[in-house]
């Protein structure tokens, strides 16, 4: 019997449908499957109070996540590892982090075939970066990737995703369209789940192919340049948050204020003309945003 382990952390239940939907079809088929769930030592909150969600982000972006609960696995080996994660600042949720870092786990996924399976708002480029490094770091191998964004659009989820992170409700705002990812995409992960079952029932290698040509992941070239600026500043604020911190709690949180206050102003002036600039040389760089492309929809491909 094949066995596959499938790890995830849900806040808000999305993920962990979108994982389910994933796994009915291994399980349909007579593939053993197991669901992981992780637990954080300290649960996060949701709805999350404001000051804490912002607070969240200088140890999300530079990697020192909250402990987890120590994983438990029914199996030393996995013919298949199913990660799925969302996305917190440009980085992998915390509770993610904490289990790709955990001894345990590095042991399961160590020459282990991963499929990556990600729910977020639309921008995901650079927090699968991470997560590359930490699955080569463990040593595992990156077989698949697949993507499901929310469907109201860049704009809006500006909006409707800290609304309904902050309150707890999809959609805080009736003038616009429902935060989250829509039921049709939630459940179109089992597509990708029965391709999964069909390749370890007839001993397929897992390897970069799996999902080639199912539309597993779609890149916004839009987004690419704006990912890239405002990783760096999340980086870049977060290292003087944690520093100001160590000084004083509240000096912390000053300092907090004002990133909070400069992200905002970014959001509205420099996402905006980065994506204007990118369409006006678009014709001269073509040739560089297709190999970007190219290479963030690896490895499944668009």
């Amino acid at each position: 019997m094949k066995n596959v382990l499938v790890v995830y952390y849900s806040q808000t239940g999305q993920l962990g449908e979108l994982a389910a939907n994933f796994a009915k079809p291994l399980q349909q088929a007579g593939v053993a499957v197991d669901m992981l769930a992780i637990q954080p030592d300290k649960p996060y909150p949701f709805p999350w109070p404001f000051w804490r969600f912002f607070n969240t982000f200088p140890e999300t972006v530079h990697l020192k996540p909250q402990p987890i609960a120590a994983p438990e696995f029914s199996h030393s080996r996995y013919d298949a590892v199913v990660l799925a994660y969302t996305v917190w600042f440009l980085s992998p949720a915390q509770p993610i982090t904490a289990f790709l870092q955990h001894p345990a786990a590095k042991a399961v996924l160590r020459d282990t075939p991963v499929i990556t399976l990600i729910g977020c708002r639309n921008m995901w480029l650079m927090a699968q970066e991470t997560v590359k490094k930490l699955l080569a770091d463990a040593g595992a191998k990156l077989v698949g990737n697949i993507v499901k964004i929310d469907a109201c659009g860049s704009a809006a989820s500006f909006i409707t995703t800290p609304a309904w992170m902050l309150s707890g409700k999809k959609q805080f705002f009736t003038w616009l369209p429902s935060a989250g990812i829509e039921q049709a995409e939630l459940q179109d992960a089992a597509r990708f789940g029965h391709r999964l079952a069909e390749a370890l029932q007839s001993d397929e290698t897992l390897d970069s192919g799996l999902f080639r040509g199912m539309g597993a992941v779609k890149v916004d070239e839009k987004l690419m340049m704006s990912e890239k600026v405002a990783k760096r500043s999340f980086f870049i604020w977060g290292k003087l948050v944690m520093a100001v911190g160590r000084v004083s709690g509240r000096a912390r949180y000053a300092v907090l204020a004002f990133y909070i206050v400069f992200l905002i102003g970014m959001i509205l002036t420099v996402v905006p003309l980065s994506a204007i600039l990118k369409r006006l040389l678009a014709p001269l760089m073509r040739e560089k945003l297709a190999r970007e492309r190219a290479y963030f929809s690896r490895p499944s491909g668009e």
